[in-house]
């Protein structure tokens, strides 16, 4: 599945759009990478979000095409959700 796809299905971003803009920005990082919007996710990659002084690091559990609301929170773990320090920033 693309990236894109999984981060509104899972609803880690609300919308694709915004999920293609985060990707196309190098905000989104796969398995370690930058990775594009159209860059192929499988159970057991680590996703990497930055919006801001935000960090997200999710571990990916389940890849489907489409999930309720109450499913989406099952297709990804949360390794680490913080804000990030200026000497983290700033490396």
């Amino acid at each position: 599945m693309r990236l894109d796809k999984y981060l509104k299905v899972s609803r880690i971003i609300k919308r694709r759009t915004v999920a293609k803009e985060a990707c196309d920005g190098g905000r989104v990082s796969l398995n370690g990478r930058v990775a594009k919007a159209g860059a192929e996710v499988k159970e057991g990659d680590i996703l990497e979000i930055r919006f801001g002084s935000r960090l997200g690091r999710y571990g990916i559990t389940l890849v489907q095409e489409a999930a309720r609301k109450d499913q989406a929170a099952e297709m990804y773990r949360v390794l680490q959700e913080d804000e990030e320090t200026l000497s983290e920033r700033n490396r």
